[in-house]
């Protein structure tokens, strides 16, 4: 009996440290083509981010009242026409670019859905502020100065906390 266990032990001891050593093994080239994956992986999928920040910073921006408003004839237009194409317009920015929230962290998108909602706030606040025989162009006088006085905006807000996260992939 002891003679056999002279045999074993140390047939065991060799079988357990060539387990540990296989086992190493096998879990370092997994690691290695996990790193691989991610590497090509990557090189796909970057392109697509950077073009996703790149949408989505066009979107704080051109959902600014300058920039909204820039675009209008005010001449022509009421206080009431130009306030629905104003949130029109916020509308249908944020829904062309909603699917742009898959390249982003939640906070990121939550920084742009509360952008988007302010902007829609502040563009109906300001209307309840004028006196009814308000014109267009007294609409969007009181918006700018209100909107330039208001300090870090949430789309410049937004649009800070975009750059800082495309930051990483550079």
């Amino acid at each position: 009996m002891i003679e056999i266990l002279k045999y074993c032990i140390p047939a065991l001891c060799v079988l357990l440290a060539t387990w540990l050593v296989m086992r190493q093994f096998y879990k370092a080239e997994a690691d290695k083509r996990l790193w691989e994956l991610k590497r090509l992986s990557q090189k796909e999928i970057s392109p697509l981010r950077m073009r996703a920040y790149e949408r989505l910073a066009l979107l704080l921006e051109r959902t600014t009242p300058e920039h909204m408003l820039l675009e209008l004839n005010l001449g022509e237009m009421t206080v009431l026409q130009v306030q629905q194409h104003l949130i029109r317009t916020i509308r249908m920015e944020y829904e062309h670019n909603v699917s742009q929230q898959v390249y982003v962290t939640a906070e990121v998108w939550a920084m742009i859905q509360n952008a988007k909602e302010q902007t829609v706030a502040f563009v109906n606040s300001m209307v309840q502020q004028l006196p009814p025989e308000s014109t267009a162009l007294d609409y969007a006088k009181v918006m700018i100065t209100a909107y330039s006085s208001n300090g870090d905006t949430p789309n410049e807000l937004a649009l800070q906390a975009l750059k800082k996260e495309a930051q990483t992939l550079l």
